[in-house]
């Protein structure tokens, strides 16, 4: 019965760390729903250069280590006997503390792109957004749409 009760406390951490880790997308070819319907400014340019990047979540949740610790230490607490079941739950919540915030780290960063592009008007600036769905090369046309209310700008097709 006990082991039931820790593997179902183990699951739910696991549950919680998953989706404490889970960001909304930021790439060029997703929007929010606040986004729909609303008028943006477009522009159309040539891509100059395309760099490869890593988007990491601003603020960390803690999801992660907070539930890396809840997990390590019930799991620490099982070792052993008497204080040593004390010192093995101490041990544990701190060795799965640091697990779990490298594993919500490791969840939450994306692959970016930073892509550098020469509007038709002469300006050249840069726009960050996630990976995927979209590819770009340099030299290609591509239209720079801008959200002046949230002032979010995306490159597209």
């Amino acid at each position: 019965m006990y082991h039931r009760g820790l593997l179902a406390a183990a699951l739910v951490a696991v549950a919680a760390l998953v989706s404490g880790c889970a960001a909304p997308s930021t790439a060029g070819h997703t929007y929010t729903a606040s986004e729909a319907r609303r008028p943006m400014q477009v522009q159309t340019g040539v891509i100059q250069a395309i760099r490869e990047v890593r988007l990491e979540r601003d603020q960390p949740t803690n999801v992660g280590a907070g539930t890396g610790a809840v997990v390590g230490g019930i799991a620490g607490s099982n070792v052993g006997g008497g204080s040593g079941r004390i010192v093995g739950g101490v041990l544990g919540a701190v060795a799965g503390g640091v697990l779990g915030s490298h594993a919500e780290q490791s969840l939450s960063n994306r692959a970016a792109l930073e892509i550098t592009v020469r509007t038709d008007r002469g300006e050249t600036f840069a726009v960050v957004q996630e990976a995927g769905g979209e590819q770009f090369a340099p030299g290609q046309r591509v239209r720079i749409i801008t959200d002046p209310a949230r002032g979010t700008t995306r490159v597209s097709h």
